[in-house]
């Protein structure tokens, strides 16, 4: 893919990259760095001479990990012999990705391991995901996102607590946007028969998941008791893919204060295996809408 400022997903679907986000621009412009460094042969130590670094800030230039220099770009530019359409195109690329994403204003509540989830979550086309414990973020009412707020945050003000409810409903606003992902969510029964909150808080919830079913972007399935031991038996899982082609995918591992993220195809493509390996196992999309009609009349 070249340096345009708009790309084509597998499902045909325009990107701009404009709109793409801080992260995901952070990684073209990496992933074109490199693209570039390759095909002169250039090493990353000798490259990261030429812009006065080490072959380590190069990697996490290439890697989309941090934000550009202007100047830094500009030479590596000049070192790689990029032609005056790539030079454009990728300083302006460079300059966007620098800007602050909308959650940053969240900075006082929001993690800096989740921040880099946020941007990669914006930037997605499809998010795969399998529950065991709670409800998926994206798909969590007002009260029950409060209720798991407070479980991990016992000790936290209230206003502490309404600001991470809050900047978990914004999240949500992907799922209706013009370009909105495609999302897959696979949960656990136990998550539906756990109560979090109240009753009441439940019944919404369980409601609030059948009104989205109806989504044309978004797929739930719903894995029974009765399978048994599973493929995921290790806990939660999502994978995020996105619409440029040279961007690999991510598999984000959320831990207790900490999180993980794979992108080497190498350790994504057993995740992928497995999350296929639930999409059959579970109950059939067809009937996840029933299926939470039921659990919500014996509640």
């Amino acid at each position: 893919m070249g340096t345009n400022q708009t790309a084509d997903d597998p499902s045909g679907r325009a990107l701009d990259y404009r709109q793409a986000g801080p992260t995901a621009l952070r990684m073209l412009v990496g992933a074109q760095l490199r693209r570039l460094r390759e095909a002169c042969a250039i090493s990353r130590e000798d490259a990261g001479e030429a812009i006065r670094a080490s072959h380590s800030k190069i990697s996490r230039l290439e890697l989309g990990r941090t934000g550009f220099k202007q100047r830094d770009v500009a030479d590596l530019l000049d070192l790689y012999g990029a032609d005056d359409a790539e030079r454009s195109a990728l300083l302006t690329m460079a300059e966007q990705a620098n800007a602050a994403g909308w959650w940053q204003e969240y900075g006082d509540v929001l993690p800096g391991w989740f921040e880099s989830y946020l941007g990669l979550e914006q930037a997605a086309a499809v998010i795969r995901t399998y529950e065991v414990q709670f409800v998926p973020g994206l798909l969590q009412t007002e009260d029950y996102a409060r209720a798991v707020v407070r479980l991990g945050h016992s000790d936290a003000p209230e206003a502490e607590v309404e600001r991470r409810v809050r900047l978990r409903m914004e999240r949500q606003q992907i799922l209706h946007r013009p370009d909105a992902p495609k999302l897959w969510a696979v949960i656990d029964e136990a998550v539906l028969r756990r109560e979090l909150g109240s009753t009441a808080t439940m019944r919404t919830q369980l409601q609030h998941l059948i009104e989205v079913c109806a989504l044309p972007n978004v797929t739930v399935q719903v894995l029974p008791f009765s399978v048994g031991g599973h493929a995921a038996a290790g806990g939660a899982i999502t994978i995020l893919r996105f619409p440029e082609d040279e961007l690999p995918d991510v598999v984000y591992l959320e831990q207790l204060t900490t999180a993980v993220y794979l992108d080497k195809p190498l350790d994504t493509h057993p995740y992928w295996h497995v999350m296929n390996r639930l999409g059959i196992e579970a109950k059939p999309p067809a009937a996840t809408t029933t299926i939470l009609r039921w659990i919500h009349k014996e509640i």
